[in-house]
C-alpha cells in the first residue's frame, strides 16, 4: 500500500525538497502541501492522508493547534502526525506529543531518517529518539506536572493505571524508555507478539492513540520518573 503524506511547512523551498524525496519512494506519495495548520487539517481530511509532516511553528494556525484538531477528529483517528522541529531539544516537542503527535523529527535529519520516520509513523509506532525519551520528555513533563508529582495534571490518568495488569505496567515502563517490541520481549523473556498484545491492551485501557501517548501518560502519572542527570 502507498503511504499518503501531507507536508505542512511555511517554507516553500523545504516543502519542495521533502516532496522530491518522498515521491522518489515507491511506497509513498505526497498528496498535499500546506503552508499553515488550518490548510494542513483541511488537506488531511480531503486527501485521506496517512501521515502528516507538521512544522511546529507556522503563521496563523500553528502545528500544535492543527495536531490537536486532527487528534480530536474521530474521522482522522488513523492519521499519524510527525512534528518537524528546528532543534531536537525543543520544549514544544512535549506539547506536540500531548496534542496527539506520534513523534518528532529534527529538520536537520538525514533523508533516510525522514523516510524511515514516515514508515514508522504509518505503522502506528512512536517516533521517539533516545534523546527525547530519556531526557527531553522527562524534563518538560516533570516541569509541567510539578516536578514529577502526578497529583496535578496526571491525576486522572494515574487512577486509570489501576486497570492495568502487572505485566501491562511492566511493558508500559519499557515503552516509556523508548524500547521496541523486540527489545521489550528480550528483556521480559516473552515473544514480540505477546508484547504487542500487551501494548495494544494498554493503549485501549488508557485511551492512548499510539505508543507516543503511552510515553506521555507514563511520565505524567509518575509511573516513570525522570532521571536526575
Amino acid at each position: 500500500m502507498t503511504i499518503k503524506v501531507v507536508l505542512a511547512d511555511d517554507q516553500a523551498l523545504l516543502r519542495s525538497a521533502f516532496r522530491i524525496l518522498v515521491d522518489s519512494e515507491p511506497d509513498m506519495e505526497v498528496v498535499g502541501e500546506a503552508s499553515d495548520g488550518a490548510e494542513a487539517v483541511r488537506l488531511t481530511r480531503e486527501t485521506g492522508a496517512d501521515v502528516v509532516l507538521m512544522d511546529i511553528r507556522m503563521p496563523g494556525t500553528d502545528g500544535l493547534a492543527a495536531t490537536r484538531l486532527i487528534s480530536a477528529d474521530p474521522a482522522l483517528a488513523d492519521v499519524r502526525v510527525v512534528m518537524l522541529t528546528t532543534f531536537e531539544v525543543d520544549e514544544y516537542v512535549v506539547e506536540s506529543l500531548r496534542a496527539g503527535a506520534s513523534g518528532f523529527l529534527g529538520k536537520g535529519a538525514e533523508p533516510e531518517e525522514l523516510l524511515a520516520a514516515i514508515r514508522v509513523a504509518a505503522a502506528g509506532e512512536a517516533l521517539l529518539s533516545p534523546v527525547a525519551t530519556k531526557g527531553l520528555i522527562a524534563k518538560f513533563l516533570a516541569q509541567g506536572a510539578g516536578s514529577g508529582d502526578s497529583a496535578a495534571d496526571g491525576g486522572y490518568e494515574a487512577a486509570r493505571l489501576e486497570a492495568l495488569t502487572v505485566r501491562e505496567r511492566e511493558v508500559l515502563v519499557q515503552v516509556a524508555g523508548g524500547l521496541s517490541n523486540d527489545q521489550i520481549a528480550e528483556r521480559l523473556q516473552v515473544s514480540p507478539l505477546t508484547v504487542k498484545t500487551h501494548v495494544n491492551r494498554t493503549m485501549a485501557k488508557l485511551g492512548a492513540r499510539d505508543r507516543a501517548g503511552l510515553v506521555v501518560i507514563a511520565y505524567e502519572t509518575g509511573l516513570v520518573r525522570p532521571r536526575s542527570e
